[in-house]
């Protein structure tokens, strides 16, 4: 097996570094050779854990998820009944990922068509804002996560520390969580409450979100209000 050589920081998410493994080993998104591809991540994401990326845990996560699919694979199978090839859903997840990159290069190309075009600007529309003066307290705000949480436990893959003795013990502080806020807000002047959980997430992390949410509110860095339309709280660093 080659030596991988690749940068973590050259890739989107942990599923762009896994295409690009199935390409280069020339395999079929829906027959992936799980072993070799398991392997070959693994050695990929080496000393990750030092690695400065916003999205360590996303790499981590589908580390996890790999050694599950591989030892599923390995158990005896029951010639009886017919069982679900457990690749199954990866391959949607890849096919789905491959689609979406490949129409992304696709605007990349049309992006300077409209180079020499003149657009008439935007008129300002001036329309009163209504105040919103209503108060929320930290209740409703923890209904709103234990609502997103029971919805992620219901379709949450096992969680990394089913593979600690593979792949290390999970550590998730809410200072790691603050800052990954913060960086956030930074490039998004709002953010829906329920978007600051990715479906991957595990328990830790989401209960160490919430907690960095509530004191960066107790700090008065972060502001929460309820969108009636969405359904949700509205989080942004303005009043």
């Amino acid at each position: 097996m080659d030596k991988i050589l690749y940068k973590l920081d050259s890739f989107e998410g942990p599923l762009d570094l896994l295409l690009t493994l199935i390409q280069k080993n020339k395999v079929s998104i829906y027959d992936i050779p799980i072993v070799e591809i398991t392997a070959q991540y693994l050695e990929a994401i080496e000393g990750i854990e030092e690695a400065d990326l916003d999205n360590t845990s996303e790499f981590l996560v589908m580390a996890s998820h790999l050694l599950y699919i591989k030892s599923k694979m390995l158990l005896p199978k029951n010639e009886e009944e017919e069982e679900e090839d457990p690749r199954e859903e990866l391959a949607k997840r890849l096919v789905e990922y491959q689609q979406f990159k490949e129409a992304s290069k696709e605007l990349r190309k049309s992006e300077f068509s409209t180079k020499y075009m003149v657009f008439r600007e935007a008129e300002k529309i001036n329309f009163p804002i209504p105040e919103y003066n209503i108060n929320h307290n930290t209740d409703e705000l923890l209904e709103a996560f234990n609502s997103i949480f029971q919805r992620q436990l219901r379709r949450s893959k096992p969680e990394k520390r089913a593979f600690s003795k593979i792949v290390g013990r999970e550590k998730v502080s809410v200072d790691d969580m603050v800052e990954k806020i913060c960086k956030r807000l930074r490039r998004e002047s709002k953010i829906v409450f329920e978007m600051l959980f990715a479906p991957e997430d595990s328990k830790p992390e989401m209960i160490a979100t919430f907690l960095a949410v509530l004191e960066m509110i107790k700090l008065g860095k972060l502001y929460a209000d309820y969108d009636r339309d969405k359904k949700d709280f509205i989080l942004t660093t303005e009043k």
